[in-house]
C-alpha cells in the first residue's frame, strides 16, 4: 500500500518504521516546511494518508487531504468542535476518514474494560468516580482525546454522572461534585507517552482500571492498521468499524 505521511514528528517517524516493516511504501512526506506537497504528484500517488501533527493545523490538512478525494486517518486530537464538518463531507460527498482517540490496540480494548467496568459499578452508587491522565509536556490539549473518550463511556453507562469537568473547574466544595460530575485531572510532565488511570472509591476500598503506554509503538502500529483497514472504503471510520468487543 503506499502511504502518505502528514507530519513527520516522532510519531510519524515511528508510523514510517512500521509502515515500512509491514511492506508498506511511504510515498510522500509532508512537513511544515513543504506544505506545497499536497498538489506534488507523489502525493497524489497515495492510496491514504495518514496524519499526527498538531491541533491547530490539523483540520487544514484533513481539508485538503478531502479536497483531493484522499483518504486520511486522522491521529492529532484536539480539533473536535470541526468533526461535524468532517461528518457532512463523508456522508454527503463520499469522503473517507478515520478518526479515533486514540490508535493504540491496548487502549481500545482499555475502552470496552472502562465501559464494562461502569455498567457494573452503576449499581454501586457508594463508589464515586474519577479519572487521571498523565501526558508528555509537549501535548497541547487537556483533558487529552483518550480521556475525552474513556470519560463518554463512563457517562452513557452511570446514570448518577452527567457530565465531565477538568480537574481544576471541579466544585469540589459543593455536594453536586462527586454525584453529577466526572472529574478529570490532567498531568502534564516529562516525556511520558500516556498513562490514563480511572478509580472507584467508596468508604471500604478503591477499585482501579489502567492504561501504561510504554512508548509511541502501540499508537503508531493501529494507525499503520487502520490504514489497511481504511484502503478501498468510503465513509467516516473508526476504531469500532475494526473491533467488535
Amino acid at each position: 500500500m503506499k502511504i502518505a505521511l502528514i507530519g513527520y514528528g516522532k510519531m510519524g517517524k515511528e508510523i514510517e518504521k512500521i509502515a515500512l516493516d509491514r511492506g508498506h511504501e511511504i510515498v510522500s512526506i509532508i512537513d511544515i516546511d513543504n506544505l506545497h506537497d499536497f498538489d506534488s504528484e507523489a502525493f497524489k500517488s497515495a492510496e491514504v494518508a495518514i496524519e499526527f501533527t498538531q491541533p491547530q493545523i490539523a483540520i487544514n490538512n484533513y481539508r485538503k487531504c478531502l479536497e483531493r478525494n484522499m483518504p486520511v486517518v486522522a491521529g492529532t486530537t484536539g480539533w473536535l468542535e470541526h468533526l461535524p464538518e468532517i461528518k457532512t463531507a463523508c456522508e454527503k460527498e463520499g469522503k473517507t476518514f478515520f478518526y479515533a482517540s486514540n490508535y493504540s490496540l491496548g487502549v481500545n480494548v482499555f475502552f470496552a474494560v472502562n465501559k464494562y467496568l461502569a455498567r457494573i459499578m452503576n449499581q454501586f452508587p457508594n463508589y464515586d468516580v474519577t479519572m487521571e491522565e498523565v501526558h508528555h509536556i509537549h501535548k497541547l490539549d487537556a483533558p487529552s482525546g483518550t480521556a475525552i473518550t474513556l470519560a463518554e463511556g463512563i457517562l452513557e453507562n452511570i446514570s448518577r454522572k452527567n457530565k465531565w469537568v477538568e480537574g481544576k473547574e471541579a466544585k469540589s466544595g459543593e455536594t453536586t461534585f462527586g454525584i453529577s460530575e466526572l472529574e478529570i485531572r490532567s498531568i502534564r510532565e516529562g516525556e511520558v507517552p500516556g498513562i490514563h488511570e480511572i478509580t472507584y472509591e467508596s468508604e471500604a476500598d478503591i477499585i482501579s482500571i489502567k492504561h501504561d503506554a510504554k512508548n509511541r509503538k502501540g499508537f503508531a502500529l493501529g494507525a499503520v492498521i487502520a490504514a489497511e483497514f481504511t484502503k478501498g472504503k468510503k465513509g467516516f471510520l473508526t476504531m469500532n468499524d475494526i473491533f467488535n468487543f
